[in-house]
């Protein structure tokens, strides 16, 4: 039986709450500088995030919600420079420590630094966002946690395409049943459980209705010891946080479940 060597993070409602004031704000910010009259107010920003990755999400607005919009003959390059000025808004906001890490993370990042587990994110945010999150937010030296940062465009297809996830096992070398995944949406959980990770899904409120039947856990968060998470499917027996223990259990029921199949 495989034994469990490392850990693999989504980043956006996953290790923050980064969507609904971060990102969504960020964008906002980009539209009005460049004179546009887009606007996603909170529930739009909801159905978008159907679609993962910035620029397509921004596509995906035009083709569903403003067909009315003259379209440039440079829309391309229109909407790679709207991104490039949402991360930058996105990273003053950081900076600004406007976006914390969700209950239990910084936390459960060290013990298992300390249990000698290996950490990776795969993500389809932007290396950018990444790197100004875990600066921020996580540590100053937050980037040297992780072995691998698998974020952006390194791969063509993005979640809930598991390619981000292939590729964040083939550079660790490691199989999928050595890891636990940890992600927050229908999209992440498509992409983790395609590359056979077994997965723990902590919701956010854009997330809590989204079909995570495969998840090996369901958590409002992953808790502290003074901050009981609330468990939404899945089993925990003796514990009200996550922790490294409780990752152990987990990923041996899981293991142990495919080695039965």
């Amino acid at each position: 039986m495989a034994h469990l060597k490392a850990l693999i993070f989504d980043v956006d409602g996953t290790l923050a709450d980064t969507e609904r004031d971060g990102h969504r704000v960020a964008f906002n910010k980009a539209f009005a500088a460049a004179g546009l009259d887009w606007e996603w107010d909170i529930p739009l920003y909801g159905q978008l995030l159907a679609v993962a990755g910035g620029k397509e999400r921004m596509k995906y607005y035009l083709d569903r919600f403003r067909p009315d919009w003259p379209r440039p003959q440079n829309l391309d390059a229109l909407i790679a420079d709207l991104h490039q000025a949402k991360t930058r808004y996105y990273t003053a906001l950081l900076a600004e420590g406007a976006i914390p890490l969700r209950p239990g993370v910084k936390r459960l990042l060290t013990e298992a630094r300390e249990a000698g587990l290996r950490l990776a994110i795969a993500t389809t945010t932007t290396p950018a966002n990444v790197t100004a999150l875990l600066e921020n937010a996580l540590a100053a030296d937050g980037v040297s946690w992780f072995e691998i940062i698998a974020a952006g465009d390194v791969v063509p297809a993005k979640k809930p395409a598991p390619d981000i996830y292939f590729y964040t096992l083939e550079r660790m070398r490691l199989s999928p049943q050595e890891c636990l995944a940890f992600e927050d949406s229908a999209n992440g959980i498509q992409a983790a459980t395609a590359s056979g990770l077994a997965t723990i899904i902590t919701i956010t409120d854009y997330t809590k209705d989204h079909d995570f039947r495969d998840a090996a856990l369901v958590l409002d968060c992953l808790g502290e010891p003074d901050y009981p998470f609330q468990v939404i499917r899945g089993e925990v027996g003796w514990t009200t946080y996550v922790d490294v223990p409780l990752l152990r259990s987990l990923h041996q029921q899981w293991t142990s479940t495919l080695s039965h199949r």
